[in-house]
């Protein structure tokens, strides 16, 4: 029996539909895979990739950067401050973002730029994949 995906940034819904599972990168806790039935769960989520495998099997992978994950009654919410599904990165732009922060590391250590390559990493991962 699948489970309800809901995939939600503060613009849209970005994914929703029945799944087989779902993977995601938690703050400090890494990777947690969430399949039909889990126990109910709140968490916060890092930078990381998320991969959705809906019932058809092909894959979804998408970029998020920072939200929540809660998963009650057989449904994974994510509510994420941005994310970014495979098809809509741009990769040069990941690219550009990614070689800005590390000459901005390369200067003085920033949380922030430390923040902006981790991202355009995590893009230029989901991208390839």
């Amino acid at each position: 029996m699948p489970m309800q995906v809901e995939l939600v940034s503060p613009e849209k819904i970005l994914w929703s539909g029945e799944a087989e599972m779902v993977i995601t990168r938690t703050m400090g806790g890494g990777d947690i895979a969430f399949l039909p039935g889990h126990a109910p769960f709140v968490g916060a989520l890092g930078i990381g990739a998320m991969t959705i495998r809906p019932t058809d099997g092909n894959d979804e992978h998408v970029a998020v950067h920072g939200g929540f994950v809660e998963v009650s009654n057989n449904t994974v919410t994510i509510l994420s401050d941005v994310a970014e599904m495979q098809d809509h990165i741009d990769h040069d732009r990941a690219v550009r973002a990614k070689e800005a922060a590390e000459a901005e590391l390369r200067k003085e250590h920033d949380r922030e730029a430390d923040a902006q390559l981790r991202r355009a990493e995590v893009r230029l991962e989901v991208h390839a994949r």
